[in-house]
């Protein structure tokens, strides 16, 4: 028995050391023996279709580095119900979701460097090592990371990385997709810039209600990929132009699939946030802002248009000015601040004398008579 224990005990450290040297090799795939694919530490400057990496390398020049990493973090485990996610596969059910999820990303590029945590962050032993991966987990170490994607379904998770983003001054990008599957956001939220998650919180956190009341037994969320595929491109779009410091970052940009509907909008934040760090980055923000140089605007002087010009031409009133006057009549006095628009001309005194027909006496029979008569 003692034999059979110690054998199992080397050929344990033996698949450790092979893992070890797998992940060192930064191979990917292979199935069987084979067919991985080598991490490539030195990239080609040629740009060819029959280089893999060629678009990468155009990306490169353009600021965009080759490496980057990925801090991935869920306790969940792979279900075959999680099937319709398009990421996951059947033959990784029962593993915890970010080990696949590091499986699935290794074979679509193995030059992406991997952190793994496989535990619930909104726990208080968790909450404390959370927070240290977000502010030295970057890819120098020691160094914050760049940027915290949310992409939970539960608000205590979403309630857990507003704290922790609060406290350290992190930006992050919330996003969902609501309950009934057919609609789904994203915001960029700036701590002390922007609103956070508790400046204006939903029903459910803001009457402090217990989630989980709220999911019937056996009753599933609907769940629609398309939805879900819809609000994480535009989630990964806004990370692009945040990143690369291109286009306009939404800081709210809703989807409504009944409708083809894109909401906007932007949200400052709350004052009297119940978050106190919250509170504390808009009063930094706003000292940031006060220490600001304040730009000048220079008053340009009014160019006189067609004062002199090289073809001579004048602008000439037709009317002079003792027309003008005439035409005017006298301003009445009014109270301080108010104005006319116009005035009643003067009646000219040498206007034409009215002329006057006298009166005949005769009938209008008589007259259309005598005019028949002519």
């Amino acid at each position: 028995m003692a034999e059979s224990v110690e054998r199992l005990q080397r050929r344990v450290e033996e698949l450790e050391r092979e893992l070890a040297q797998e992940r060192s090799r930064r191979v990917v795939g292979g199935g069987n023996g084979g067919g991985g694919r080598v991490r490539i530490e030195k990239m080609s400057p040629e740009v060819v279709d029959s280089n893999p990496y060629s678009r990468l390398m155009a990306l490169k020049r353009m600021g965009i580095v080759s490496d980057y990493e990925l801090l991935l973090f869920d306790y969940d485990k792979v279900e075959l119900a999680n099937m319709n996610r398009l990421f996951f596969q059947p033959h990784q059910a029962g593993l915890s979701k970010v080990q696949a999820a590091e499986y699935t990303l290794r074979n679509i590029n193995p030059d992406v460097l991997f952190e793994i945590h496989n535990y619930n962050i909104t726990t208080v032993e968790n909450f404390q090592h959370f927070m240290d991966r977000i502010s030295n987990g970057g890819l120098e170490e020691g160094r914050p990371v760049d940027l915290v994607l949310s992409c939970v379904d539960n608000f205590e998770a979403r309630m857990t990385i507003n704290t922790a983003c609060n406290e350290l001054g992190q930006t992050w990008m919330e996003s969902g997709v609501s309950e009934n599957a057919v609609s789904g956001h994203i915001q960029l939220i700036i701590p002390g810039e922007s609103a956070c998650f508790a400046c204006a919180p939903p029903l459910v956190v803001a009457a402090n209600i217990d989630e989980k009341t709220l999911k019937r037994e056996g009753v599933c969320a609907a769940s629609l990929p398309t939805t879900m595929g819809v609000v994480a491109g535009i989630l990964v779009q806004n990370v692009l132009k945040f990143l690369l410091n291109f286009g306009t970052v939404s800081f709210y940009l809703g989807y409504n699939a009944m409708q083809d509907f894109f909401p906007t909008m932007s949200m400052k934040p709350n004052p009297q946030c119940d978050d106190r760090n919250c509170r504390k980055q808009q009063e930094e923000y706003k000292k940031k802002v006060a220490a600001l140089p304040k730009q000048e605007t220079a008053q340009e002087e009014e160019e006189i248009i067609h004062e002199d010009n090289e073809w001579g031409i004048e602008l000439v009133s037709e009317v002079s000015e003792e027309e003008l006057k005439n035409s005017s009549g006298p301003v009445p006095d009014l109270p301080e601040g108010i104005t006319v628009a116009y005035t009643i001309p003067k009646k000219q005194e040498d206007s034409v004398a009215e002329v006057t027909v006298e009166d005949s006496g005769e009938s209008l029979e008589d007259l259309m008579a005598k005019m028949k008569n002519m």
